[in-house]
């Protein structure tokens, strides 16, 4: 008889820009867990956010992206890969969504949720901004506002604070 093969890991990452998503993504990566970076496939494929195109067409250069990589997501997982989104989720209805493939996958989900204060996140922000990278999209004050305005929080939907990695 063939052992149960432990199903596979998918880690959906929530939180604002700035809030840690991407250097926690980086760390299990390390570990040997696939990443999947929306940001650094629009970067590679439109260059960089509010540079090489305005900032209103982000949404629209996101959203063929972010379906690509939910479908490899799923693919992954249901292969048995552990499988870090690396994303920020802003709202509830796209969690729950990403839970639902990934169950569907046969694999179980750990919705991992960065809740940063606006404080740091506008230092992190200031630094992060003198980059030019695809993971360093350039966030004005009154964008932060914006986003924080359009972050459902989360609550109840079975989100833990990141674990330490050592």
């Amino acid at each position: 008889m063939t052992p149960a093969r432990t199903p596979s890991t998918v880690w959906l990452l929530a939180g604002l820009t700035g809030s840690g998503k991407t250097t926690f993504a980086k760390t299990l990566e390390s570990r040997g867990v696939v990443r999947l970076s929306v940001d650094e496939l629009v970067f590679a494929r439109h260059g960089r956010y509010g540079v090489d195109y305005p900032e209103p067409d982000y949404p629209a250069k996101e959203a063929p992206v972010l379906a690509e990589v939910c479908r490899r997501m799923v693919e992954l997982a249901a292969s048995g890969h552990d499988v870090v989104l690396d994303h920020g989720l802003w709202r509830r209805a796209d969690r729950d969504a990403a839970k639902a493939m990934v169950q569907a996958a046969g694999a179980r989900w750990r919705l991992v949720y960065f809740d940063v204060d606006r404080t740091e996140l506008a230092r992190r922000l200031t630094e992060r901004n003198r980059r030019a990278d695809a993971n360093a999209l350039t966030v004005t004050e009154s964008a932060l506002d914006d986003f924080i305005a359009r972050f459902e929080p989360l609550h109840g939907e079975g989100e833990e604070p990141p674990p330490p990695i050592a």
